[in-house]
């Protein structure tokens, strides 16, 4: 086995946890192979590096073996290498996503009288 279909490989490697998914991401553009955007049939070989945008994290990754058929963690982990650079753009976003405002609720529940007076002040629509 010297070629494996893109999508397989991601799915086998377990960064998607269907087939499906992978071939999105790839239809979607989500995927480069050497700096070129990855269909999902385009073959993988050993030494490709590959640019994976997961939704949640985004990984650069060296193939250093290939595989059809999904197993266990610990086996996926042995199909790539990920490089420094990788390392480095997910915990820069790690840190951005730590750093952010989160929003929570503005109201516990559905706004009193009053609540819906000051929000119409503050939309600027006074009635």
């Amino acid at each position: 086995m010297d070629r494996v279909r893109i999508d397989k490989w991601l799915w086998a490697a377990r960064f998607f946890k269907t087939r499906a998914l992978s071939a999105r991401a790839c239809d979607l553009g989500r995927i480069l192979s050497n700096g070129l955007a990855a269909k999902p049939a385009r073959p993988v070989q050993p030494g490709d590096l590959l640019r994976i945008n997961t939704g949640a994290n985004e990984y650069e990754v060296e193939v250093l073996a290939l595989s059809e058929q999904r197993g266990p963690a610990a086996f996926a982990q042995t199909l790539y290498r990920e490089t420094e650079a990788g390392i480095e753009l997910r915990r820069k976003a790690a840190e951005e996503r730590k750093a952010a405002p989160r929003f929570e609720g503005f109201w516990p529940g559905r706004p009193s009288k009053r609540d819906r007076r000051d929000l119409d002040r503050f939309r600027r629509r006074e009635p």
